[in-house]
């Protein structure tokens, strides 16, 4: 078992991605203490998310950043270069897990209809709507079709929290380019989601 240096925790980023590039490398030690050091940003973005659900959603937030952490480590071939790369991935994959649910709790249903899954922190909402998570999810599907960068500006700024600059370093544009297309992306978004309804 090889030492590890300090320990990182959630306020040192290099030590994230300093354990991140080594678990990418092979090093599954960096695994074990990986966990431990995101597991409190991966809790935020979780619950922030969950916020976002419906009332009496039946996934708590734990269970949601465990269901993601599980996933991810079982993928083949990750690689990271910063932090910011891992939460933007746990960010699609938390994603993913909310929209199967709202699919599965929307098959349980008889007569189909399940209620929407409200995201009003989203600015792409309208103020007198809910958005349905498996619309917003088509629509997002679209528009990865359409403009991969306006989808992943879309989903790692609402789904995985990260600030415009944050935004910007993690895709190596300029801020002003990610705003651009944020803009874009939202409207494009919400014309989508009123002709859905």
């Amino acid at each position: 078992m090889s030492e590890p240096t300090d320990p990182p925790g959630e306020s040192s980023p290099d030590g994230v991605t300093e354990l991140l590039l080594r678990w990418t490398g092979g090093d599954s030690d960096a695994l074990d203490l990986l966990m431990p050091a995101v597991y409190a940003e991966l809790k935020k973005t979780a619950s922030a998310l969950m916020r976002r659900e419906r009332g009496g959603h039946t996934l708590q937030p734990t269970a949601l950043v465990h269901e993601a952490w599980m996933r991810m480590v079982r993928q083949d071939r990750v690689s990271f270069e910063h932090r910011k790369q891992f939460f933007g991935l746990a960010a699609q994959v938390m994603r993913r897990i909310l929209v199967d649910h709202a699919r599965a709790s929307k098959a349980g249903k008889r007569g189909g209809g399940a209620e929407p899954a409200s995201l009003d922190a989203v600015t792409i909402a309208t103020e007198d709507k809910a958005f349905d998570l498996l619309a917003l999810d088509h629509a997002l599907t679209e528009l990865s079709r359409v403009d991969p960068r306006q989808a992943q500006v879309i989903e790692l700024r609402y789904f995985g929290g990260l600030t415009i600059d944050e935004l910007a370093e993690t895709l190596g544009v300029s801020a002003g380019t990610i705003g651009r297309a944020q803009r874009a992306a939202e409207a494009w978004l919400s014309y989508m989601m009123s002709k859905a309804t």
